[in-house]
């Protein structure tokens, strides 16, 4: 593959700039979500045999509500970093 045709199939599979706060919302929510049904998980029922379907179970519930909270905090969040960080310089 010549150097030219790298960044353009790079680009391609590439969304545009406006899904950023969707993409980041999808990411963090799937990321949080499995790490809090992990943990929360293994603390109630402890680590057996039929943890990994646990996790699982409960991840399906977890995410999409995650995502969708996200979505919703998140121009709550970037205020509050406003009133509370110096713009950069």
């Amino acid at each position: 593959m010549s150097q030219q045709a790298q960044p353009l199939a790079t680009a391609r599979w590439k969304l545009g700039a406006r899904a950023t706060p969707y993409v980041f919302a999808f990411f963090m929510a799937s990321i949080m979500a499995m790490l809090m049904c992990l943990v929360i998980t293994a603390a109630n029922a402890g680590i057996t045999a039929d943890f990994p379907a646990r996790v699982l179970g409960a991840y399906q519930l977890a995410m999409p509500t995650a995502f969708c909270c996200v979505l919703l905090v998140r121009p709550v969040v970037m205020r509050l970093v406003a009133l509370t960080v110096h713009p950069p310089r």
